[in-house]
């Protein structure tokens, strides 16, 4: 990178940029991984992305959503951190697994190679089998076609989890110190994310902490090329020029990471700072940046509100329900509304007249995301209802399609106590079963997980219509519990018809109220594969009826 311009796609050599956090977390380092990702892309390179997290867990799918976030979910089943849903739908691309590396993954492979006698009887340490484990998972993932085609990656975006200076993280900063010069030091730029807290009467902008951080970070072993400074307002140049002259940076590559409008000018800030000249690309390959623009501008553009209640139990931490965040931003673009969500936490519906009933019964939609466990389900099967009976639009995702059905059950067929089997072992009506072929001992990684096609069963349907009229679609799943089969012709006889179902015809994936404008529920979790540009169909469809376009 540093002798000229990167060769035009492919290139014989990957190129690396590691983005790594100082001072605290939740700086936004997935943003700013995905957001250099867009600027890579748009200088005509194919990019790929890999999430370290120095965690022992193996993956994020036994992890709690108010402690890590949700979990989200790839093609190949793999449970991950909510950063690579931020590079999948920045970067629209489709990872793996192995794009997630986890504390709990390397050990495991380290402890597994030692096993079968592969380090030949020697001592096994953090340096080098860790480190040296860390670094070949690295090259081997980034190798792999991330975009859909075949062909390797040219460029990787790597971003370290933590915070440095944390216990957990220092084999993985070392490995990446060893990293540079098994790579070559110029196939690789070091992107630091820092705080800059503005502090006293007159707003100073303190630059100490990053200087420490930089210091800790340079102690290490690695050098910063370019700074990212989170701040609530622009960098001032007073505070470039200290951290330049203290962070052994040029002021060129101290970036200021202020708050926007919308996330989509993240991209667009960093290459207004001058980003695309610090890693030397030519941003404007591509129409990928105006399109971006474009993007952003109608983000900020849309004035008219439409409201759409979220009835979940993890409301206390949007983080939980990232995704159907993007998702219902993305479909709120595509109508041209500003979106509002009108959070409701399930369980204070089971009141009556909590005054989060005054907030669901004036909302333009409601959806019921997915979730495990007992607390708020009653406040669920109300909301459903309370959709169903006053023609509110509805959409049901996962366990917001079952509680739907409970509730049809339960009102509409007279199955009095009708339940999930994962609520009440003893329900006298099962609307929701156990899948016979999931673990019930083990609960990482045991689930109905990944990509799996869903078959349409009629020829015209509001969904089929929304997905383009095609036979099946590909989405993604997390789930142990579905629809009992023995009940699905009686639920469908009273107008509950399941529209889309899996390859074996048994499973019910979608279903669709006749006589209603969009009550809808899915068993797949379609938030994971929306994209600013090309919504979700479900989604879509939500706020297409919510705002009376559908």
């Amino acid at each position: 990178m540093r002798d000229g311009r990167w060769p035009k796609s492919p290139l014989k050599v990957m190129k690396y940029v590691v983005v790594s956090g100082g001072v605290l977390s939740g700086l936004g380092k997935g943003v700013t991984a995905s957001s250099i990702g867009v600027l890579l892309k748009s200088a005509g390179l194919r990019v790929t992305s890999v999430k370290i997290d120095p965690y022992l867990n193996s993956d994020a799918g036994t992890m709690s959503p108010f402690e890590h976030g949700e979990v989200f979910v790839l093609d190949d089943g793999g449970e991950v951190d909510l950063d690579l849903g931020n590079y999948e739908r920045f970067l629209d691309i489709s990872l793996e697994r192995d794009h997630n590396i986890t504390t709990g993954k390397i050990y495991s492979k380290v402890i597994e190679a030692e096993r079968r006698g592969d380090y030949l009887g020697k001592t096994v340490q953090v340096i080098p089998h860790v480190t040296d484990a860390v670094q070949s998972w690295i090259e081997d993932v980034a190798k792999r076609p991330a975009d859909g085609s075949d062909q390797t990656p040219d460029a990787c975006v790597i971003e370290l989890g933590g915070t440095v200076g944390d216990i957990e993280s220092a084999p993985f900063i070392e490995a990446l110190r060893q990293f540079q010069f098994r790579v070559g030091r110029e196939n690789i730029y070091f992107v630091h994310v820092s705080l800059v807290p503005v502090m006293g009467p007159v707003g100073e902008q303190k630059t100490k902490p990053t200087q420490h951080t930089v210091k800790e970070l340079r102690g290490l072993g690695i050098t910063p090329d370019v700074l990212v400074c989170r701040a609530e307002t622009p960098l001032t140049d007073d505070a470039r020029e200290k951290l330049a002259a203290f962070c052994h940076v040029s002021p060129n590559a101290v970036m200021s990471a202020h708050d926007v409008s919308n996330i989509y000018r993240v991209p667009l800030m960093l290459a207004e700072q001058g980003m695309c000249k610090v890693l030397d690309i030519d941003c404007n390959v591509t129409d990928l940046m105006v399109r971006w623009e474009k993007m952003a501008d109608r983000a900020d553009s849309s004035t008219e509100e439409v409201h759409i209640a979220m009835v979940g139990k993890y409301t206390g931490l949007s983080d939980s329900y990232l995704s159907v965040i993007k998702g219902l931003q993305h479909a709120s673009l595509a109508v041209g509304r500003n979106l509002v969500i009108d959070w409701i936490e399930a369980s204070e519906l089971e009141t009556v007249n909590d005054p989060s009933w005054d907030l669901l019964k004036s909302a333009d939609g409601i959806l019921v995301p997915g979730g495990f466990g007992d607390r708020g389900i009653e406040g669920k099967i109300l909301a459903a209802n309370y959709a169903r009976t006053n023609n509110v639009p509805y959409l049901g995702i996962c366990l917001g399609l079952q509680v739907a059905t409970i509730e049809f059950c339960r009102n509409v067929l007279g199955l009095e106590g009708s339940n999930s089997t994962e609520f009440d072992e003893n329900t006298p009506h099962p609307a929701v079963v156990f899948m016979p072929e999931i673990s019930k001992t083990h609960l990482g990684g045991t689930m109905r997980l990944g990509s799996r096609p869903t078959i349409f069963q009629v020829e015209d349907c509001k969904m089929r219509r929304l997905y383009g009229g095609e036979e099946s679609v590909d989405e993604r799943h997390r789930h142990r519990y579905e629809v009992n089969p023995d009940l699905i012709k009686t639920i469908e006889d009273a107008g509950l018809v399941f529209v889309g179902k899996d390859e074996t015809g048994q499973r019910c994936e979608i279903f669709e109220l006749e006589g209603h404008p969009y009550y809808v529920g899915v068993q797949y979790h379609p938030e994971f594969k929306s994209r600013p540009d090309r919504p979700s169909p479900p989604f879509l469809g939500l706020l297409q009826a919510a705002t009376g376009q559908l």
